[in-house]
């Protein structure tokens, strides 16, 4: 009887000796700081007043944990820090800690061999498991992610720290590494730190399974097609959309093409089983009237536009010479609108562009649109011919371009949109069209 009193006193003093040894462990117990600056805090409260500030790498006695907040002590002065600026060391086991272990131990009756190989076996299956699962969830925070919300990049993972860009919600971002709840992330533009809840994973776009029958059959990529026809003599279909490409073949006046895409002022096309490019402008929604002449074409040309035959015509002209005009024209599709501008190395106005162009053919125009209103004569809208000058105006004149044929002119639009090509059949030029000159 002796002997078991004398033993639970033994038992009861080894016990408050360890929580002597494991209390002073616990206020032993430090903490460094892993940002750029973090604030000790008054209470844990991120509102509250802060009581100092603490450099990266600094050390920090940690008192106790609450929630999200550890209470530590820093120069003599006690106060509270968020968990996620803290690096906190691993508490070491304490010596009452291992005798407390050699006491129970005492205490724990020896198990049979079978079952304590048994239970070693289990212990490992579970360890490997669980180091299964940490490895892969430490995989998964790394990589491609979106962005929840719209949000600031910092420069260092800090709520107060300067911001580097905004990021937008659903943005694709990398995840380059992850400390204390933030994450180290690079996006298109700028690398830098946001928190580590308002990234989410990518969904994967989910196919639909098409049936046996579907599957089997090669897939074609459903383009709109559209049927235009050729609207001058003979032009060339070219392999690419240049008229510096290879020359697949000659087209003649009025042969269906089918249309697949636009590409600038070229158009993607199939001919005869042949596929290339066709200068749009040379391009119609419906068949021309010919004449012997367009029958009987001189020679090929992506920059001649249709010609068509006119029996009410105040003047006829060479239609030859318009067609070249026209060409000369086409060179400059895509150079830039600038007010004042008569030149390539300028640019063009709408009357600056219609100056150019005829010059380069000994035609010297007046430098206005409404003074060229007055070169050449009148010729009207059912009559024109590829080379007329088509002018626009809402009270006066103050727009002019050359006729093309098909219903389109080529002008130097403006400042967005530059030389181009546009109907005269519908919306503004159309409704303020004002008439048409020839002078050729």
């Amino acid at each position: 009887m002796k002997n078991k009193i004398k033993r639970i006193v033994i038992i009861a003093i080894i016990g408050i000796i360890s929580l002597f040894f494991m209390n002073k462990s616990l206020a032993a117990n430090t903490g460094k700081v892993c940002v750029e600056t973090a604030k000790l805090r008054e209470e844990a409260n991120v509102d509250c007043k802060v009581l100092e500030l603490i450099s990266i790498n600094e050390e920090v006695e940690i008192l106790e944990k609450t929630g999200q907040w550890y209470k530590v002590k820093y120069n003599e002065i006690t106060g509270y820090l968020r968990e996620d600026l803290l690096t906190v060391e691993e508490q070491q086991k304490t010596v009452s800690e291992e005798t407390t272990e050699q006491v129970s131990n005492e205490e724990i009756p020896v198990q049979n061999p079978s079952e304590v190989t048994q239970t070693e076996e289990t212990q490992k299956e579970e360890t490997t498991t669980q180091e299964t699962t940490t490895e892969q969830i430490e995989t998964d925070i790394y990589g491609r992610k979106k962005v929840k919300e719209d949000t600031k990049l910092k420069i260092v993972p800090l709520i107060n720290a300067s911001s580097v860009i905004d990021v937008k919600a659903e943005e694709e971002v990398n995840v380059t590494e992850i400390i204390n709840g933030w994450a180290c992330v690079e996006t298109s533009v700028a690398e830098g730190w946001i928190r580590q809840e308002k990234l989410k994973e990518i969904e994967e776009e989910k196919t639909e399974e098409k049936p046996e029958e579907e599957q089997q059959t090669p897939t074609e990529n459903k383009v709109e097609v559209k049927t235009k026809y050729i609207n001058s003599t003979t032009v060339n279909l070219r392999k690419e959309p240049s008229k510096d490409s290879e020359i697949v073949t000659t087209v003649a006046i009025n042969t269906p093409v089918e249309v697949y895409s636009e590409d600038g002022s070229w158009s993607k096309v199939k001919v005869n089983d042949k596929e290339g490019y066709i200068s749009s402008a040379l391009l119609s929604d419906t068949k021309q009237e010919t004449n012997r002449s367009m029958i009987n074409p001189r020679e090929p040309s992506e920059e001649t536009p249709k010609v068509e035959t006119n029996t009410n015509e105040t003047s006829v002209q060479d239609t030859t010479k318009g067609a070249t005009v026209v060409g000369t024209a086409n060179k400059y599709l895509g150079y830039k609108y600038v007010y004042g501008g008569a030149s390539p190395s300028t640019g063009f106005d709408c009357s600056g562009f219609t100056y150019y162009v005829f010059k380069q053919h000994g035609i010297s125009l007046n430098r206005t649109a409404a003074g060229q209103y007055s070169n050449g004569v009148s010729v009207e809208k059912v009559n024109l011919q590829p080379g007329d000058l088509v002018m626009f105006g809402k009270s006066g004149i103050n727009h002019v371009g050359i006729y093309i044929g098909g219903g389109r002119m080529i002008h130097s639009a403006n400042p967005s949109r530059g030389v181009t090509t546009d109907t005269i059949n519908s919306g503004y030029y159309y409704t303020n069209y004002v008439g048409a000159r020839r002078v050729l």
